[in-house]
């Protein structure tokens, strides 16, 4: 589909239409979508949209369509209720490094170093979505940082674990896509990633290309890396909030980048 169709058809399947400016950019091919009102709203980019309509088909635009109805729902609920800071529920999200570290509307996030490719931002949980956490959503919680982070990882230890495993060429891998929007969170998860240490027989590899999967290797072998590379690079290219198309090397509780080059050729980088 061409830009101006998807955005044609993006318009025809979400609510509140009649109420929603669309400003398209060609030269970047992004498009703001704000609320005439609240002049609150989101950007998308056309061209990642269009790449994963060729990969999935229709429905892919459906998510698209899902995420901008939540988005202006919850933007409704907080206009509505406001936020109870007892009643919150916060977690840990990852995103990359190249994420913006402020809200539109010009307010820090709060976030927190995680490595090198990735960093640590907070989310209010709000059902069927979330809203990142920023310096004014922090005072209304009526929490300190300090507050807020401990208790969102308290909350990420919590979350449920479910794998299922794969074989290729004598390498393992295991993926975990429990469809809550915290999959890459749950690399947050100490304990977890040493249990799987404990299992894994070769190097152990651990991925986050969006933030609805996480992929842990047991690579035996030098094929287990080419085929990692092309699957990181998949997810990272079909997924709605990609994260990175690098993995990590676990190793005595630590990530190092990992840097695929070509076939049987790998670089360990340095990191937390």
């Amino acid at each position: 589909m061409k830009p101006l169709e998807i955005i044609e058809a993006l318009k025809q399947k979400i609510e509140m239409a009649d109420q929603l400016d669309w400003d398209y950019n060609r030269k970047e091919e992004r498009v703001k979508i704000t609320h005439r009102e609240w002049h609150q709203g989101l950007t998308l980019g056309i061209s990642e949209i269009s790449a994963k309509i060729t990969a999935r088909g229709v429905e892919a635009l459906d998510e698209v369509v899902y995420i901008i109805n939540e988005t202006f729902r919850s933007m409704a609920r907080e206009r509505a209720e406001g936020f109870n800071g007892e009643e919150a529920v916060v977690l840990p999200v990852i995103r990359s490094t190249s994420f913006p570290e402020k809200s539109k509307e010009g307010h820090r996030f709060i976030t927190e170093y995680h490595t090198a490719e990735t960093r640590i931002y907070y989310a209010l949980d709000l059902g069927s979505t979330y809203r990142l956490i920023d310096e004014h959503v922090l005072a209304q919680l009526g929490m300190s940082e300090e507050q807020l982070k401990e208790r969102a990882l308290f909350k990420a230890q919590a979350l449920p674990i479910e794998m299922k495993e794969d074989e290729v060429d004598g390498n393992i891998f295991y993926f975990l896509n429990m469809n809550d929007g915290y999959d890459a969170t749950r690399i947050l998860n100490r304990a977890f990633l040493k249990e799987m240490s404990e299992k894994v027989e070769g190097h152990m590899t651990v991925s986050v290309p969006h933030q609805d999967v996480l992929i842990i290797g047991d690579l035996r072998n030098n094929v287990g890396y080419d085929v990692l590379a092309q699957m990181t690079m998949h997810f990272f290219t079909v997924g709605t909030v990609p994260i990175t198309s690098l993995s990590f090397i676990y190793d005595e509780g630590k990530l190092d980048p990992i840097f695929i080059l070509a076939k049987n050729q790998r670089i360990e980088g340095e990191d937390n």
